[in-house]
């Protein structure tokens, strides 16, 4: 499941894409304008500053922009790092893999269930740039049109 910050992450993404190329924005503009905690949206810029999806300049001039161009960032890479696998379960994840201690994981019907639910939301989030996101609404309108697929 998305988490808030998650779903505050993208937001603030998307925002960062409508800025022009060569300017900054200003994170309590960010937090304003999509109403985003300014505290919490200080951490999240923070953590994809050192995933290399933005760049910060400090000062009075200071800001926030993409660090790379909106089309090159998939939504399943900004989810993973925000908010960890996609896997419901870790036994059915595969950059965190987990046995569970309740199961035999060969014959497990539930995890067969969750691997086939995490290559569906792979699938969806891994095809996605920014810019596909953007052009359907933001994150709102596009998490609406997966709960409707």
């Amino acid at each position: 499941m998305l988490t808030r910050k998650g779903k505050y992450g993208l937001k603030a993404l998307v925002h960062l894409s409508q800025v022009p190329e060569g300017q900054l924005a200003f994170v309590g503009d960010i937090a304003r304008e999509n109403n985003i905690p300014k505290k919490f949206l200080d951490a999240i810029l923070g953590e994809l500053r050192n995933a290399g999806f933005v760049y910060s300049r400090k000062g009075k001039l200071g800001g926030y922009c993409l660090a790379r161009p909106a089309e090159e960032i998939r939504i399943g890479h900004v989810v993973r790092v925000l908010d960890g696998p996609l896997a419901p379960f870790p036994c059915a994840s595969k950059t965190r893999y987990q046995p569970c201690e309740d199961c035999d994981v060969e014959t497990c019907q539930v995890r067969r269930v969750m691997l086939d639910v995490r290559n569906a939301i792979a699938e969806v989030l891994d095809n996605t740039s920014l810019v596909a996101m953007q052009a359907a609404g933001g994150p709102e309108a596009f998490a609406s049109a997966q709960i409707r697929a």
